[in-house]
C-alpha cells in the first residue's frame, strides 16, 4: 500500500506489479520497487473529484520508500511511509503539487518535473 503525494485526488493506493523489472528464480522472490521506479497500481481510496478512474490500473513512480536506500557516499536515507506520485503514459506528474519531502535519486533517473514540484528534496 502507498500513500499518493500529489493532489490528483488519490489518497492511497495498492501496487499490482513493478514494471522494468523481472523476478528471479528461487521460492519466495518477487521484484521490489525502490526509489525511481515505475509501478503500476489500484486505486484504492481517492476524493470524489478526483478525475481518474477507479475501475482502471494506473502508473506511479515511487519516491519515498520505508525501506532504507543506500547512497553511493555509504550514507543511508529512510522515510516514514511508502508514496508514490501518479504520471502519464509520457511520464509526467498528473497532480500539480507534491506533498513532502521526495528522494535526490529521482534526480538521476530524469523525474526533473517531479523535482521541480517538490517542497523539499533529501
Amino acid at each position: 500500500m502507498l500513500d499518493i503525494a500529489d493532489n490528483s485526488g488519490v489518497k492511497s493506493a495498492l501496487c499490482i506489479k513493478v514494471l522494468g523489472k523481472g523476478g528471479s528464480r528461487g521460492k519466495f522472490s518477487r521484484p521490489v520497487a525502490t526509489v525511481g521506479d515505475i509501478i503500476c497500481v489500484a486505486i484504492k481510496k481517492s476524493l470524489p473529484t478526483c478525475q481518474l478512474d477507479d475501475k482502471k490500473v494506473h502508473k506511479c513512480v515511487i519516491i519515498r520508500t520505508r525501506s532504507p536506500l543506500k547512497r553511493s557516499d555509504g550514507s543511508y536515507v529512510r522515510f516514514d511511509s511508502n508514496a508514490a506520485v501518479m504520471i502519464d503514459n509520457e511520464g509526467n506528474p498528473i497532480g500539480t503539487r507534491i506533498f513532502g519531502a521526495v528522494a535526490r535519486e529521482l534526480r538521476e533517473k530524469n523525474y526533473m518535473k517531479i523535482i521541480s514540484l517538490a517542497s523539499e528534496v533529501v
